[in-house]
């Protein structure tokens, strides 16, 4: 007989995530139900539930409550099809011996290639040319700001999932790659073709900076004015981590003080910023709407992953997106 896996997401996503193969497949290893939504979920008489095992889920799915998890008493294992599980686990959840994996890796792709596009326009100094250009209506040739693609410095902070992959496609271009990462051994960085430094280091000598860090409570706002302060003429700071990770007041006041730096932000610790935020008129700043992760049909790779993760499941074999409680907190 089949385990009865509940599916649970806004629906809009469904067919973002998951496309007629991989609910087959799905079909094929376990009794899927229809979609819930967060609010039906939690309307469902409790007889109805009581038999699930799996939840396959993704973005709109509740937190794994007690209230919930006592309306689920066969529950076994989640599958998250998104990025971050941060915004559903609890500590019930964990004290029930519940697993958890999640799509984090495959998006960690988007973004290390939206971040390492992002580098590459910086090193070219396309945003202050992009707008001088708009505003004279004539080429500048010319920046003598501009360090370009050889032998320029490219600053990493953290080399986490994405920090890897952002540092490995590096690894395709002539610059020299520096990277803070308490949690990462100098052997292992050197590996990866990086040099670890001390994070004012990064700042200091870096052209571009890329900010690759989880949101936590220890690195909540850790990103501050000091740092700032300590860039290179012409450099630019990337942030496609969270907007909490930097005090704005800070690197508003930096860029006030510096037009010759730039910041390219597709997250504010606001998201999106209040009509009047000065992220969106300052002449030295390029804000994108949240769009570094996974978007459109870059979205199949999660559900894949997440049918490919229930099928290892299913055959008692290792999850190779597993979440384990003690990593938690050095994660995204």
């Amino acid at each position: 007989m089949k385990r009865r896996c509940l599916l649970v997401l806004d629906e809009v996503f469904l067919p973002q995530l998951f496309g007629p193969d991989e609910l087959e497949r799905l079909r094929r290893q376990v009794a899927l139900s229809q979609p819930f939504s967060a609010d039906q979920l939690l309307r469902e008489p409790p007889e109805t539930l009581a038999d699930v095992e799996l939840i396959l889920s993704s973005w709109g799915m509740p937190r794994l409550d007690a209230d919930l998890l006592d309306l689920l008493p066969r529950l076994r294992a989640v599958f998250y099809a998104a990025g971050t599980v941060k915004p559903i686990v609890t500590g019930e959840f964990w004290a029930r011996g519940l697993r958890i994996t999640s799509a984090a890796r495959e998006n960690a792709r988007p973004t290390a290639e939206f971040a390492f596009a992002e580098i590459i326009l910086s090193l070219k100094r396309a945003w202050p040319r992009l707008f001088a250009l708009r505003e004279a209506r004539r080429y500048q040739q010319t920046d003598a700001l501009a360090p370009g693609c050889f032998g320029s410095t490219v600053g990493l902070i953290s080399l986490g999932k994405i920090g890897r992959l952002v540092a490995q496609r590096l690894a395709s271009l002539d610059v020299h790659v520096i990277a803070w990462d308490p949690h990462v051994s100098a052997e292992s960085a050197s590996r990866l073709g990086v040099e670890l430094v001390p994070l004012p280091t990064v700042f200091t000598r870096a052209h571009v900076v890329s900010c690759h860090t989880p949101l936590t409570s220890e690195t909540s706002g850790f990103l501050d004015g000091s740092l700032f302060e300590r860039m290179r003429p012409g450099a630019t700071f990337i942030n496609t981590a969270r907007g909490g990770l930097v005090r704005e007041p800070d690197l508003l006041a930096v860029l006030r003080a510096r037009p010759d730096l730039f910041a390219v932000l597709d997250v504010t610790e606001q998201e999106p910023p209040p009509p009047d935020s000065a992220w969106f008129t300052l002449p030295n700043v390029v804000l994108t709407p949240h769009i570094a992760g996974s978007t459109g049909p870059e979205c199949r790779r999660l559900g894949r992953m997440m049918v490919d993760e229930m099928e290892r499941f299913l055959r008692n074999e290792p999850l190779l997106g597993e979440v384990l409680e003690d990593e938690l907190s050095t994660l995204a």
